[in-house]
């Protein structure tokens, strides 16, 4: 498959139309990684943007913000058959762009460890050190959407 340059997009806040956002983030993080605690109680106040081929759901992620006022990335997930196709980067921008929409300036996340050079790559700083978030270890990353 080549790398596409137009996905549809979709935009859910709460846990309303979160069905596609959900159905992936299980397929990535329950299935795939064997992840026990994907579902909170941060999706309901969240921004959730799906990604589409066609009509099928390939990517997802979600941003919110913490009772510090920080704008926080997260649950970013692309199933395994389109990674490395630039839907990653899709989710990124099109949160970063939310967020600024709603006034925010930084954006952070918390990386699983094995894909920072992904968030490197796309202008996303490490601080301070690894932790475990269940099994798996992590590292908060932040940048700057000035």
């Amino acid at each position: 498959m080549r790398r596409k340059t137009h996905w549809n997009i979709a935009w859910s806040k709460g846990k309303e139309n979160t069905t596609d956002a959900f159905y992936v983030r299980g397929m990535v993080f329950v299935v795939e990684q064997g992840f026990q605690n994907e579902f909170d109680d941060l999706d309901a106040k969240s921004w959730h943007v799906i990604i589409y081929d066609d009509k099928e759901p390939v990517g997802t992620g979600r941003t919110f913000q913490n009772k510090e006022g920080e704008w926080q990335l997260g649950r970013i997930c692309v199933l395994e058959a389109y990674r490395s196709k630039g839907v990653g980067r899709v989710i990124l921008e099109n949160l970063e762009e939310k967020i600024k929409s709603l006034g925010g300036k930084t954006a952070s996340l918390s990386a699983q460890t094995r894909v920072k050079g992904f968030y490197i790559k796309n202008g996303y700083q490490p601080q301070g050190e690894e932790y475990m978030d269940e099994h798996c270890p992590h590292i908060k990353m932040v940048k700057n959407l000035d």
